[in-house]
């Protein structure tokens, strides 16, 4: 069911960023969507993504976000995008332009900013400390030293 299907040929540079990705071990649930995304990205140049500028990634951002495209696929999109200038492409410094979509909801990166936008719980006294994430359970006495 998760199988890539072959449709036509493969273009070398698509080939690569497979060869990339399996030799890396990514699952093929992670190279199906690093190549839907970087297809799109693609198909919003219509040119081969090799030729890609910074502008044109910053558009691409742009676009996916005017489009309503939540904050986790943009990140997705981003890792597929950096992963493939990064490694098919050998260009890390087109890929140290790329930005997480999420940073540019959180605005300033302030400890405050981040805990507001954080499901954790924040202390009453200090409202830039978050509180542990879970409880200790009645097993959790078993790792303690006695």
């Amino acid at each position: 069911m998760n199988e890539l299907i072959q449709i036509g040929p493969i273009s070398p540079l698509r080939q690569r960023l497979i060869d990339d990705m399996t030799m890396r071990r990514f699952s093929k649930e992670t190279q199906r969507n690093y190549l839907r995304d970087v297809g799109r990205f693609a198909s919003l140049l219509e040119r081969s993504p090799h030729t890609a500028s910074a502008e044109d990634v910053r558009q691409f951002q742009i676009e996916q976000r005017q489009a309503g495209v939540p904050a986790p696929t943009m990140n997705s999109i981003v890792s597929a995008l950096r992963f493939f200038f990064t490694h098919t492409l050998d260009g890390p410094d087109l890929a140290r332009r790329i930005g997480p979509a999420s940073l540019e909801i959180i605005g300033p990166r302030t400890p405050r900013a981040i805990a507001a936008l954080s499901p954790l719980p924040t202390c009453p006294l200090y409202p830039d400390a978050t509180l542990p994430a879970r409880r200790m359970n009645r097993t959790d006495h078993a790792f303690r030293n006695p």
